[in-house]
């Protein structure tokens, strides 16, 4: 009798399950409302899926826990099973331990919210955030989100203080990319520009550069381990709201305490 080796099945050759899909999209959605809270209206507006497939993945996820019915079925809400679900993620530690306490600690005092975030292929990815926390914020959902490198605070933060191999090697990917941030990052003059102008400031800002937020001013710091940044955190405000004064006497001391006890923390459990 002969042997045959197994077939490896390589990923590509599964289908889509559509229904999974559509109804991740719908908790997305639903995530993502004012509350966490959304009508089979609301919630197929957002996602471009019809009202009865919505209403009957809604229904699917209610049987499994996912989602609860609020005011006699008219709305829907979140379920415990989505929180116990997330109980399996396991995050990079020092963000769950230190940063995440941090930021929350420091909330009252900075009313406006927050984001922390890392590089990942020439972006940074918020990792962690106050913007559901925060009276303030415009969003409701932003961890996750992929924030371009040299327009936002974020990103400067991080790219003036990184070290010099992952600067250079964060540029190059930039550089190959043919949008407006990809023509950015090839003038050599403006990127030495920036990081020269952020390092003398202290701190990083963007006023509206980031073109989809352009209402937005934003300061950020860097979460140092020695002398090398491992990611940022910022705050954000609106344009129109804050004065340049305010940011630079109430703002930045007080962001500046926050990144240090992150860098802090970090250091200390770098050491343990």
């Amino acid at each position: 009798m002969k042997n045959f080796a197994p077939i490896a099945e390589d990923a590509t050759t599964y289908r889509e399950v559509r229904g999974l899909t559509r109804g991740l999209a719908v908790l997305r959605a639903l995530n993502e409302m004012p509350g966490g809270v959304g009508s089979v209206t609301d919630l197929a507006r957002h996602t471009g899926i019809h009202r009865t497939t919505v209403k009957r993945l809604l229904e699917t996820l209610r049987g499994e826990g996912f989602v609860h019915q609020k005011d006699e079925g008219t709305f829907y809400s979140l379920g415990f099973e989505v929180r116990r679900l997330s109980e399996g993620y396991v995050a990079v530690d020092w963000i769950d331990q230190v940063a995440a306490p941090a930021m929350k600690d420091h909330l009252r005092a900075l009313s406006w919210p927050s984001d922390l975030a890392t590089p990942d292929g020439g972006f940074m990815i918020v990792r962690e955030s106050t913007h559901r926390a925060s009276l303030l914020s415009q969003h409701r959902a932003t961890i996750g989100i992929r924030i371009p490198m040299l327009v936002s605070s974020l990103g400067r933060a991080w790219l003036s203080w990184c070290d010099v191999e992952e600067r250079e090697a964060t540029l190059a990917l930039l550089r190959v990319r043919t949008d407006a941030i990809g023509a950015l990052a090839r003038d050599g003059d403006y990127v030495k520009r920036i990081i020269r102008e952020t390092r003398k400031r202290g701190y990083s800002m963007n006023r509206g550069e980031w073109a989809s937020e352009a209402s937005v001013v934003a300061i950020a710091f860097p979460i140092l381990v020695g002398h090398h940044a491992i990611g940022a955190i910022n705050l954000v405000l609106q344009q129109n709201v804050v004065s340049d004064r305010e940011i630079a006497t109430r703002y930045v001391p007080r962001l500046r305490a926050l990144s240090n006890e992150i860098s802090a923390g970090v250091a200390g459990s770098v050491r343990g």
